[in-house]
């Protein structure tokens, strides 16, 4: 997240740690994308069409949720769900926004420019109906690509906007009227801008319309990283890993609670879906993580005291942790048993009074238990428990660490 910046370039910023978040975690270009949008856009759209107000947030919400939808339905699938509904092929029945047709109209040519019924809107879209990639003073096909998010179909059909400039005249053309949208325009202009400066092209940042995230608290600029690549489960199963994360600006987010403005953007990732995508394309090393030492809470008016030993192990690159519940010394050593715990740190009263601590190895008496056949026997193993110096504690948990294993 970025606190306290207005400013275009702190989305766009957000956008390219994204994508370089990808590929720091070895997705290649072309295998991924961040999608961009503005909410702004839709939100004069929305003023337009008259479901503006706190009144028709509940008309607002299922807009959304029909254009979320466009990858699953297609556009025929939105405009029934903006409309009077839809039914699907088990006969279950969605009911629809019930929207007018010139509103549906302007939300479709939102979402799908190339959709759209032109002559309901009255304004014209400077393209070329084909082109050799090749000719002099034209772009080539995968530069136009790049800059405008043309799915296969838009491709292959031949046609294509002819610059940025014309692309983003529609959108300003489809808000005119509503102050909100049309900086919308300006602010997503910006970005383009930025990113295109910044070396992030197409391949790695995209526009796209049809992002809008569901949430009523995005105020500007919205992003979602869409994973690409084909891949399959266990099964065999071809598998689209679709969103891994997004985000977007939220500038009124903070004074709903402290009455005070403070702009902000940001960005989450989905790090369940996004390490379940890794796995599948082999991108994760199969590490064993150790368990944590567990230090015991053997008086609870000393938690800062072991608190205080957790931070020395830690601080020396030992996984450590100091039990958090209110149970005794019993329930604790099952915990610490449960966590799979190699051994624990415990200090009574009489320890400190000697300024002593007590490590206990549970791996090694566990082990050594398996193979004892009598309670005096396995309380001859002393050396799987062990008092130390208290200052000495670092020193005496790697070597019990390191030991037999």
């Amino acid at each position: 997240d970025t606190v306290g910046s207005a400013s275009p370039a702190a989305d766009a910023e957000v956008c390219m740690m994204a994508a370089d978040t990808m590929e720091a975690l070895g997705i290649p270009r072309g295998q991924y994308v961040v999608k961009v949008n503005n909410r702004k856009i839709l939100d004069g759209v929305m003023e337009l069409i008259g479901l503006a107000g706190p009144e028709m947030i509940g008309r607002r919400m299922m807009v959304m949720r029909a254009i979320d939808k466009l990858d699953r339905f297609g556009t025929g699938g939105v405009r029934q769900l903006l409309g009077s509904g839809r039914k699907d092929e088990s006969g279950d029945f969605t009911k629809g926004a019930e929207l007018p047709a010139e509103a549906i109209d302007r939300i479709i040519g939102l979402i799908d420019p190339l959709s759209i019924p032109l002559d309901r809107l009255d304004f014209e879209v400077a393209m070329f109906p084909s082109w050799s990639p090749n000719s002099s003073g034209l772009p080539t096909d995968d530069e136009v690509i790049e800059y405008f998010n043309m799915s296969e179909r838009n491709k292959e059909s031949g046609n294509y906007f002819l610059n940025q400039k014309s692309f983003l005249e529609k959108f300003t053309l489809l808000v005119q009227g509503s102050k909100i949208g049309e900086e919308g325009v300006e602010e997503l202009s910006q970005m383009l801008q930025l990113l295109r400066a910044s070396g992030y092209g197409g391949r790695r940042v995209q526009f796209a319309s049809s992002v809008v995230r569901g949430l009523e608290y995005y105020t500007g600029p919205v992003f979602e990283c869409e994973l690409l690549m084909p891949t399959t489960d266990e099964d065999g199963k071809p598998v689209r890993f679709g969103s891994v994360g997004g985000g977007g600006r939220y500038d009124d987010l903070v004074a709903r609670f402290t009455g005070q403005s403070v702009p902000a953007t940001g960005f989450s990732i989905g790090v369940s879906r996004l390490y379940s995508a890794l796995r599948l394309l082999g991108k994760t090393q199969d590490t064993e993580t150790p368990a944590p030492v567990v230090v015991l809470v053997m008086d609870k008016d000393r938690q800062g005291d072991y608190q205080k030993m957790v931070q020395q192990l830690r601080g020396s690159g030992i996984r450590a942790e100091m039990y958090v519940g209110t149970s005794g010394m019993k329930a604790q050593m099952k915990y610490a048993d449960k966590r799979g715990s190699p051994l624990v740190v415990i200090q009574g009263g009489d320890e400190k009074a000697k300024g002593e601590i007590t490590l206990k190895d549970l791996a090694l008496g566990a082990k050594l238990a398996s193979g004892v056949e009598s309670r005096e026997e396995y309380a001859s193993q002393r050396f799987a428990q062990v008092s130390v110096p208290e200052a000495n504690l670092v020193k005496a948990v790697k070597e019990m660490l390191g030991r037999g294993r």
